[in-house]
């Protein structure tokens, strides 16, 4: 067993990201999972937020959401409805989106509240990875 894994992110329209990692840390729709090298094997759905991963010295963020991700001992393969790198993020169009959104939620039915949701945390997300200094 090595001391790295191979990470991809893909969407149904692109391949995001293919990189190197000594860790990554992805989001569940249970909450954050970390992944080491020799890691069980783990199908698991996505939800929303921030992909980190340590390669070398350096630490990279992308923003996911919707998908799954399968976790290998020596791979993480994410495929993702949306994926978005630190340099695609327009953080002003983030923060208007998420006022905009957080603005719905005061007066959104139980039918779009989930949509609604969706679109905040999402905002959150990319703000939260444009503004850590990522890669």
């Amino acid at each position: 067993m090595g001391d790295t894994l191979r990470l991809e992110v893909v969407t149904p329209s692109r391949r995001v990201l293919e990189s190197q990692a000594s860790e990554v840390r992805i989001p569940g729709v249970l909450g954050e999972l970390g992944v080491l090298p020799g890691h069980t094997p783990l199908l698991t759905s996505l939800g929303t937020g921030e992909v980190t991963w340590i390669d070398g010295n350096a630490t990279g963020r992308l923003v996911v959401q919707g998908g799954f991700a399968e976790i290998q001992p020596d791979a993480v393969t994410v495929l993702a409805s949306i994926a978005e790198t630190v340099d695609e993020i327009d953080v002003d169009t983030a923060r208007t989106a998420l006022a905009e959104a957080q603005e719905k939620l005061k007066a959104v039915d139980a039918d779009d509240f989930d949509e609604v949701d969706s679109q905040v945390k999402l905002a959150e997300a990319r703000i939260s990875a444009a503004t850590s200094g990522g890669a």
